[in-house]
């Protein structure tokens, strides 16, 4: 059995959320200049290298590269044989989340559903948790914006609607969201499961590094088609029209029902920011 102070917890996570906000992962910046190399249209090549310009001041300058540092989301695979000492492992996220937007001088975008008052420290995050083998815990920080978040959507098909339904409802999501979820996109679907388990597929999905492939080879291909599919759409980088209009597809699944056929959509802009730790 492995002890780890929640105290250990509350402070990685704080360093996590500010650095996510302002460093994006070296895998999007290569995503970006491939795009770049691959986007025929003037003002498209003229947005992706504004983009990188802009992550390479956030870098540089330490501040947000952009102004929604999201709703903070974390994700937790905690080894079975840890045990937490010194207080309550929520309550250190919490407050890790809190510190974090207090001196990143983060924007607090958590508020109320219905009154829409600020909570005015970005909390509660959003956790997931699950339990692996092991004695290691590893942390995904990762500020998810609005604007993207709101294109993202969760449907329960029917088998009979198959995998042309997926494409359709893809496509349908990113033509949908237009220049709205700020592209050149990223897009996380989840297949199988159920109501609940197919978003955080989605979810989850998103987190895979760019150009990696399902290793289902019909997933992998499917991944490829959709991606191409979306990129015929012309939206391109913000909206301005082009070639790129996402930057990969990840595909994850699980079995469901025998009656049903849940998909999930979910969309990331182009600030796909997340930090990840394993300690």
């Amino acid at each position: 059995m492995r002890e780890i102070s929640v105290n250990r917890i509350r402070d990685e996570i704080e360093e996590m959320f500010i650095e996510a906000n302002f460093h994006l992962p070296e895998d999007q910046i290569m995503a970006l200049t491939e795009a770049l190399k691959a986007e025929d249209s003037d003002i498209g090549r003229e947005v992706i290298e504004l983009l990188l310009k802009n992550a390479e001041i956030a870098r540089l300058e330490k501040i947000p590269i952009c102004q929604d540092t999201g709703i903070a989301t974390v994700f937790l695979e905690i080894g079975q044989d840890v045990h937490f000492v010194d207080g309550s492992l929520e309550d250190a996220i919490y407050e890790g989340v809190r510190r974090a937007y207090k001196h990143g001088y983060l924007r607090g975008s958590c508020c109320d559903p219905m009154t829409r008052t600020n909570t005015g420290d970005n909390t509660p995050p959003i956790i997931h948790e699950r339990i692996v083998l092991g004695d290691k815990v590893k942390i995904i920080a990762f500020p998810k914006g609005g604007g993207s978040e709101n294109y993202s959507e969760v449907r329960v098909f029917t088998p009979a609607d198959g995998i042309e339904g997926v494409k359709s409802f893809v496509v349908e999501m990113v033509a949908k969201g237009g220049p709205n979820p700020c592209p050149p996109i990223t897009i996380g679907i989840g297949i199988g499961g159920n109501l609940e388990s197919a978003p955080l597929l989605a979810k989850e999905a998103l987190l895979i590094s760019y150009g990696k492939r399902n290793p289902d080879l019909f997933l992998a291909k499917l991944e490829i088609e959709i991606l191409t599919e979306v990129n015929k759409l012309g939206i391109g980088p913000q909206g301005y029209g082009g070639r790129i209009t996402a930057l990969d597809v990840h595909i994850k699944a699980m079995p469901c029902h025998i009656a049903s056929f849940p998909v999930a959509v979910a969309i990331q802009c182009h600030a796909h920011r997340f930090k990840e730790k394993i300690i």
